[in-house]
């Protein structure tokens, strides 16, 4: 099963909206002798690329796939079908699937009498696929805030210069992060201070990702700007009761309305607008104010941050206000992984839910 894990995250950033699946088919006598990943949407799923691998040899076999098979026609046909017509005798899944339209799969298998249960290292396959579940779970896209900062917590220095804090290591590994997402968003802040490009460099074969410019007044986006170019598609997000005359002429746009509790667009309507054109993740790489939003509105489900050993004393915060005011409220963080690039660090971090003591319940 780790090694179906291994090969569904060959999938991250070029699946969406579908999520990314790795399955290995092992003959009767428990050799591996099929393997596959879900690679595009509209292309095979995993069952069937290992399926088509393995051949015959899968009759009698087990197949082992990190996603409880798909029980739906779509572009692809029903992988529990596959399976079953492949004379597979036993299936293991290491995560149930969360959608009305796909699962059933087990309950099918089942049905044709074939051996079927979920299997181990759930852990991992969720952790895999992280993005598309947190979006079919909660309905929305999953939120990976990224941001670089000096060891006293600055982003730029106090005359605005920032390129460049972190290292090329650091940088690169950025690329990968938006290789892998739907979307790459920053406010108007970061577009008038950085006039950032957002496509993914020197990853070969990746899709790029939907450019997401949050222009609430329709003010700073300025005809040549870098995210306007033909590198990547782009999305200007703006207030519905903006002048949008000052943006460039076939800027494609989407109106929503402005945040009630802050300046701004409203976080979730933006969210389930790009919901709804099939993005599953958004990696959120600026600038303060915009990461403070989406902190306030409780959407952010992983932050990276790369930290140089640089000081300054002086300049912006990695962070605007978040709604927090007194440190009960603080928002605490499990620190997942800790990778040194370069001289810099790397850590990953997970929101947790608060808990309540009996002294406070009391």
């Amino acid at each position: 099963m780790r090694r179906a894990v291994a090969l569904a995250a060959r999938g991250l950033g070029h699946t969406s909206p579908n999520p990314v699946v790795g399955c290995v088919i092992l003959d009767a006598g428990g050799q591996p002798v099929g393997e596959g990943w879900h690679q595009r949407a509209g292309g095979p799923h995993a069952e069937v690329h290992a399926l088509r691998a393995a051949g015959e040899r899968a009759r009698g076999g087990t197949a082992l796939v990190t996603l409880e098979p798909c029980n739906h026609t779509g572009r692809t046909g029903p992988c529990a079908q596959a399976l079953i017509d492949a004379g597979v005798a036993r299936v293991r899944y290491a995560v149930a699937d969360p959608t009305a339209q796909a699962r059933g799969g087990a309950a099918t298998l089942a049905a044709a009498r074939v051996d079927v249960a979920a299997g181990p290292v759930a852990d991992e396959s969720e952790a895999v696929n992280e993005a598309w579940l947190t979006a079919m779970r909660r309905g929305r896209p999953f939120v990976l805030w990224k941001y670089a900062a000096t060891l006293d917590g600055r982003s730029a220095a106090a005359d605005g210069t920032s390129r460049w804090i972190t290292s090329s290591a650091a940088r690169a590994d950025v690329h990968r992060l938006r290789a892998e997402a739907d979307a790459v968003a920053v406010g108007s802040g970061t577009l008038r201070a950085d006039d950032p490009h957002l496509a993914v460099r020197d990853r070969e074969g990746a899709t790029q990702p939907l450019r997401v410019a949050v222009d609430t007044n329709a003010t700073a986006l300025k005809p040549g700007a870098r995210i306007l170019d033909d590198a990547a598609p782009t999305l200007v997000a703006v207030a519905e009761d903006a002048d949008t005359g000052q943006l460039p002429p076939g800027t494609e746009t989407v109106r929503l309305p402005r945040s009630t509790t802050g300046p701004g667009l409203d976080v979730a309507a933006l969210l389930a607008a790009l919901h709804g054109r099939g993005v599953r993740s958004v990696l959120l790489e600026g600038g303060p104010t915009l990461a403070g939003a989406f902190l306030a509105a409780g959407v952010v489900d992983k932050v990276v941050g790369y930290l140089a050993p640089v000081l300054l004393g002086a300049g912006p915060a990695v962070l605007a206000d978040a709604g927090i005011t007194t440190i009960a409220q603080a928002l605490r963080l499990d620190t997942a992984d800790v990778t040194r690039l370069g001289p810099d660090l790397c850590i990953t971090a997970v929101p947790v839910a608060p808990t309540t003591t009996l002294a406070e319940e009391n």
